[in-house]
């Protein structure tokens, strides 16, 4: 078993352009003579490894903490993808996740610089995934993401954004990226892990 860090750390992630970065602040330190250590630390719900929740372009949408956490646990498919992904693409990935295991295709991770367009949104969308996953700060075009978020956070997809695939092979894994529990909240951070196992199913 070999488990696989994907999310980038806190105070040196990558913050979509005019969000908030993360700020620390080192209220009690040992070295300055305090009897502990203690930090303090604010940033946006969608900086670095984090979880898009319906809300978050959805008025009426779940908020972050009554998503089921099943939809971000459970068999995953990481697939390799560069550039502009296309209804086609996104079919083809589906059908390479079924073949290797067919809960994985409940899960899709998007393994490059995959921008990923509304055709295709909708296409996942249509399979009824669960989540969705890209390395970007955000799923579809940087420059106009709404058409893209709606069209997925309306099927209830969950958008994992910000993950990092560099060492991950394409395949099936084990994915956990359960997002903090913010009430009310549009997103959360997560640790998103992955798991290689032997999956024989």
């Amino acid at each position: 078993m070999k488990i696989y860090d994907i999310s980038q750390e806190v105070f040196g992630c990558d913050v979509y352009p005019g969000d908030a970065a993360p700020q620390k602040s080192e209220v009690m330190r040992m070295e300055r003579g305090d009897l502990y250590n203690l930090t303090e630390f604010s940033m946006c719900a969608h900086n670095g490894t984090h979880v898009d929740a319906p809300f978050h372009f959805l008025k009426d949408g779940k908020t972050v903490e009554k998503l089921a956490l099943e939809k971000m646990i459970g068999f995953a498919y990481v697939a390799e993808c560069q550039g502009g992904v296309t209804a086609e693409t996104a079919k083809s990935i589906l059908n390479k996740a079924k073949e290797a295991n067919k809960e994985s295709m409940k899960r899709i991770l998007l393994k490059g610089e995959a921008i990923v367009s509304n055709e295709a949104a909708e296409v996942f969308a249509d399979a009824r995934i669960d989540l969705l996953g890209v390395e970007s700060q955000s799923v579809g075009p940087e420059d106009a993401p709404m058409a893209v978020h709606k069209t997925l956070l309306g099927a209830e997809v969950v958008l994992l954004e910000g993950i990092r695939l560099c060492e991950v092979s394409e395949g099936v894994y084990l994915l956990n990226a359960a997002p903090l529990s913010l009430a009310g909240a549009d997103g959360a951070p997560c640790r998103a892990v992955l798991v290689d196992m032997d999956f024989t199913l």
